[in-house]
C-alpha cells in the first residue's frame, strides 16, 4: 500500500469535509456518498511527489503492464466539464476522496488547531491535504486516484467560481454594535 504524504499548498473548489456528499453520475443515477477536495495547483507548482506516488500506485496494481488507457488524475482546469471560474486554464487540478461511510477526515487551520465552523472552509482558500495514491479497476475503468486522510486550511483568499464569502470573513468585529452606525453616518439622512 502506498505511502501517505502530505500536498504542495493549493487553492480549493468543490470541498466536502464536513459532510460526505454524493454526485449525479453520467447514466443519471446518484454515486456514492464522499467526502471531497478539489485541488486546484498554479502552473509552476513542483508536483514531482504526487507523479512519483501515482506511478508507484500503478505499478503495485499493474506491475510492468500498466494499462495504456489508464486515467489520470492530473488535469488541466480547461480540460473539465465544469472548468473553476476564476483560475487560468493551464491551473492542475486533482480531486482527493475518501469514502463518506468513513469517520471525516481530519481538519486544522494553520496552527494546527481544529476548525469546526464550517463558514472558515470555502473555495478560493489555500490547503493542502495529507493523501495516499491508489489504483482502481471499476466497471471496466482503470486508473489512478488519490484518497484523502487530512486537510490542512493555509489561509484565507477570494472565494472561487461565484462563490460567496462566510460573513464572519466580510466583517470585522465591532466594539458596541449600537455605536458601529451613527445617523452623522447617514449620507441619505433627512
Amino acid at each position: 500500500m502506498a505511502d501517505k504524504f502530505l500536498t504542495p499548498e493549493f487553492r480549493a473548489a468543490f470541498i466536502s469535509v464536513f459532510k460526505a456528499t454524493s454526485q449525479k453520475q453520467k447514466d443519471g443515477t446518484q454515486g456514492s456518498a464522499k467526502y471531497g477536495i478539489r485541488a486546484m495547483f498554479p502552473p509552476d507548482t513542483d508536483l514531482s511527489l504526487l507523479k512519483a506516488q501515482a506511478r508507484a500506485a500503478a505499478e503495485e496494481m499493474w506491475g510492468s503492464n500498466i494499462p495504456k488507457t489508464l486515467r489520470s488524475p492530473f488535469r488541466k482546469n480547461e480540460e473539465l466539464d465544469n472548468p473553476v471560474k476564476g483560475l487560468g486554464d493551464d491551473w492542475i487540478v486533482i480531486t482527493f476522496n475518501s469514502p463518506g461511510d468513513k469517520p471525516r477526515p481530519g481538519l486544522v487551520d494553520a496552527a494546527n488547531q481544529d476548525i469546526i465552523n464550517e463558514a472558515d472552509v470555502y473555495s478560493g482558500a489555500w490547503y493542502r491535504v495529507q493523501c495516499r495514491a491508489f489504483g482502481y479497476e471499476q466497471s471496466g475503468n482503470k486508473g489512478v486516484s488519490f484518497g484523502l486522510e487530512n486537510v490542512q486550511k493555509l489561509r484565507d483568499d477570494e472565494p472561487l467560481g461565484g462563490g460567496r464569502m462566510p460573513a464572519n470573513k466580510a466583517f470585522a468585529a465591532v466594539g458596541d454594535p449600537k455605536k458601529a452606525i451613527s445617523k452623522d453616518d447617514d449620507i441619505f439622512a433627512v
